[in-house]
């Protein structure tokens, strides 16, 4: 088993010492060539886990009262904050759903991608702006020179996103957290971005999907989670069952919102 989270807390104490939990005895399973998608409204829980798999959640407020979130079989929440420094990026990718707070304003576009390819592969420069700049083609940015020579700041939120996307998806890794990252795009992009999701999970990895977008859900997941305040309140292997007969009157009521929200457009 790829990622395995077991009898998962995470609680956040705010400065008078209360303590406020944002999710509660979550267990979630996801394999290689699989992809996970967890749903559920804001304030659900769904990104406080998606986050600690990496430990990407500021500790404190965040801690964890309980559980363990085991990544190839190692417990994240327990082993040395350097080993897992080394892990991401490569071993682990994440796409987070605010870009602006994840890329560094002080430096180019191509810059940032390029420390990150060289701090986990051994390659010459070179190559690894060759292959920035390639990845920044893939998510479907045009003119992609000038866009390699931008800082964060000077691009749209939907561009700043695709640099993310390539900056999570660029190392092959082997597991893939993907925090609501199609929100900013247009439909042509957005199918293009999946597309690429799509091909890295077929290839062995998995991807743990964040979203509250239950159409981008049911192209992705082979698996899926809903989540409500905190807790896990249906799963199934089987998201074509479950998009056609949702158990919890919590999903019926997604489904409902959805179907509503889509005749509407």
């Amino acid at each position: 088993m790829l990622l395995k989270i077991e009898d998962l807390s995470v609680s956040f104490r705010n400065d008078d010492g209360d303590v406020n939990p944002a999710a509660i005895d979550v267990n979630l399973e996801l394999d290689r060539g699989e992809v996970l998608g967890v749903v559920g409204e804001s304030g659900s829980g769904k990104s406080s886990v998606s986050m600690s798999v990496a430990r990407l959640l500021p500790s404190p407020p965040a801690f964890y009262p309980k559980g363990r979130i085991l990544f190839d079989g190692k417990d994240t929440l327990s082993m040395p904050l350097e080993e897992l420094r080394r892990m991401r990026g490569k071993k682990i990718g994440v796409i987070f759903q605010d870009p602006m707070g994840s890329l560094s304003p002080l430096h180019r576009i191509c810059d940032q991608l390029v420390e990150t390819i060289l701090l986990h592969e051994e390659m010459s420069k070179k190559a690894a702006v060759d292959m920035a700049l390639e990845w920044l083609g893939k998510v479907g940015i045009r003119d992609v020179p000038v866009i390699a020579r931008a800082y964060p700041h000077e691009l749209s939120g939907g561009m700043q996103q695709r640099v993310m996307i390539a900056m999570g998806l660029m190392l092959g890794p082997d597991l893939v957290i993907a925090d609501e990252p199609t929100t900013a795009l247009d439909v042509t992009v957005q199918a293009q971005v999946l597309k690429l999701m799509k091909a890295l999970h077929q290839a062995n990895s998995g991807v743990l999907l964040i979203t509250h977008d239950l159409g981008v859900v049911s192209q992705m997941a082979t698996k899926l989670a809903v989540m409500k305040a905190g807790r896990v309140v249906e799963k199934t292997s089987d998201p074509a069952a479950f998009f056609a007969s949702p158990v919890h009157p919590y999903s019926q009521g997604l489904i409902r919102e959805a179907r509503r929200m889509e005749l509407e457009n």
